[in-house]
């Protein structure tokens, strides 16, 4: 049974209690029984799950289609563009339709929301779905400012052993990323030491000008132009930004976090996750030249971690658009991840891996280290089953908010380096850099110089 939305609609977190849910909360999901949730929008083992999904477009559709979601209701359906809309009312025909996410997630047989709307408003969907208590799958990035990745984590751990999320880096899933964690935790490559992860992804022509584009208003009248802005600062419409689904709309601040938010959720993930890391000390980046509208075109950062239970303190480095590290194997890849340790290197993508030992000698594996570490995995479907299980059942994701959010919050904070052209001390705790006020403007949209969040959008509602 539905709450009324006094009871649903959370009371805004002061800074304090917001900063402080993510620092000191623990990270496993505490299983529940379905029969002690019932009515709070879980489902019994048997039952079929009701979702919600928002934003039926290309990944949205194609995703819709596979077989996680077979076995499931899909019974309300979210696009501002129509045409998108109608195709997927009319294989999914018992659902209701919406264009507006606000109004859709307002509907009352509601169990699980999944997100694949544009990613400026990631954030906005996921936090309101966990505050009307809904189990939430979201495509990465989770958000697209540093403030925005901590409220979504923080969100999610308020309402732990309530609800189950995942973020949509489906390689999570892959049995070889997964056994490439293993591998380095196992101590393949012996201590861990440095870390390079790299995306030779470029921007097309177009959005090298550095400037939003042209008012072309009014656009298809097929198209919601204003929800697809969202909460973001207005943009006249212009085709330019949707041609390319997110390869044109993200590269724009208002509307993404270019390359490190597109391809370093996926990339920086198998680093992130391999080597167990958490906030970071310090960032430090430089990229092509400082654009007020648009992301760098290239961007190369470094973070430096803290030591943990089991290995020392590291060095993280990224790179991308055609940048790539030197002396280390493989730069000749698209993209990859190379994690060195004493006893050699370890290079992976999602379907590869070499270890080049430093006596000259590779290998694929190493049969001396356990396999036991994950749960047995089909691939990127058993990303979304998983959350689906755990929607229904209790029990862990592993792309879970807590986890993806902290990823992302890693990501952003090179883009908040870049903007302020200098090596940045981060205390997590206080969401702050140390050593530079100037950071504070671009943590969070809250505090940015210019446009910020449109009137009539609240991130927290």
């Amino acid at each position: 049974m539905k709450r009324s939305n006094k009871e649903t609609t959370r009371k805004k977190m002061t800074r304090k209690e917001f900063l402080g849910t993510g620092i000191t909360a623990a990270t496993a999901f505490t299983i529940i029984p379905s029969y002690v949730l019932g009515g709070n929008g879980r489902t019994a083992p048997s039952d079929k799950l009701n979702i919600a999904a928002i934003g039926v477009g290309s990944q949205g559709w194609s995703e819709l289609n596979n077989d996680a979601f077979q076995n499931e209701n899909i019974v309300a359906l979210c696009d501002v563009n129509e045409t998108n809309l109608k195709r997927a009312s009319e294989k999914f025909t018992k659902a209701k339709t919406y264009v507006d996410w606000r109004i859709a997630l307002e509907q009352k047989d509601i169990d699980a929301v999944y997100i694949a709307s544009n990613d400026q408003s990631h954030a906005f969907i996921s936090v309101w779905a966990m505050n009307r208590g809904k189990h939430v799958f979201c495509q990465k990035p989770l958000a697209i400012t540093v403030e925005e990745a901590r409220m979504v984590g923080n969100t999610y751990l308020a309402n732990k052993g309530k609800i189950a999320t995942q973020m949509g880096t489906q390689m999570h899933a892959h049995p070889n990323v997964r056994r490439v964690v293993e591998l380095i935790r196992g101590g393949a490559i012996g201590v861990p030491q440095e870390a390079w992860t790299w995306c030779s992804r470029e921007p097309h022509e177009e959005i090298k000008f550095g400037q939003y584009f042209s008012d072309m208003d009014p656009g298809p009248n097929t198209l919601n132009w204003d929800l697809w802005v969202g909460p973001s600062a207005y943009h006249p419409f212009n085709p330019s930004y949707i041609d390319g689904d997110c390869l044109q709309w993200n590269w724009f601040w208002d509307f993404g976090a270019g390359q490190i938010g597109d391809m370093g959720s996926h990339m920086m993930d198998i680093t992130f996750w391999a080597l167990d890391l958490d906030f970071p000390k310090t960032c430090e980046a430089v990229g092509s030249e400082l654009k007020n509208d648009t992301c760098p075109f290239w961007l190369q950062a470094t973070w430096e971690h803290p030591a943990n239970s089991w290995r020392p303190a590291v060095k993280i480095h990224w790179s991308d658009g055609g940048k790539k590290p030197e002396g280390i194997p493989e730069t000749d890849r698209f993209k990859a991840v190379v994690i060195k340790g004493d006893k050699g290197y370890l290079v992976a993508d999602y379907g590869y891996r070499k270890i080049w030992y430093n006596n000259g000698e590779t290998a694929e594996d190493d049969s001396t280290i356990s396999t036991g570490m994950f749960p047995d995995t089909e691939g990127p479907i058993t990303h979304y089953q998983e959350w689906i299980d755990a929607s229904k059942n209790g029990g862990n994701t592993l792309s879970n908010f807590d986890y993806a959010g902290k990823l992302i919050e890693h990501n952003l904070l090179a883009l908040v380096a870049y903007r302020v052209k200098q090596k940045i001390n981060w205390d997590a705790a206080n969401l702050k850099a140390t050593n530079c006020t100037e950071a504070d403007k671009y943590v969070g949209k809250s505090s940015l110089p210019g446009p910020t969040y449109r009137q009539g959008w609240t991130l927290n509602g």
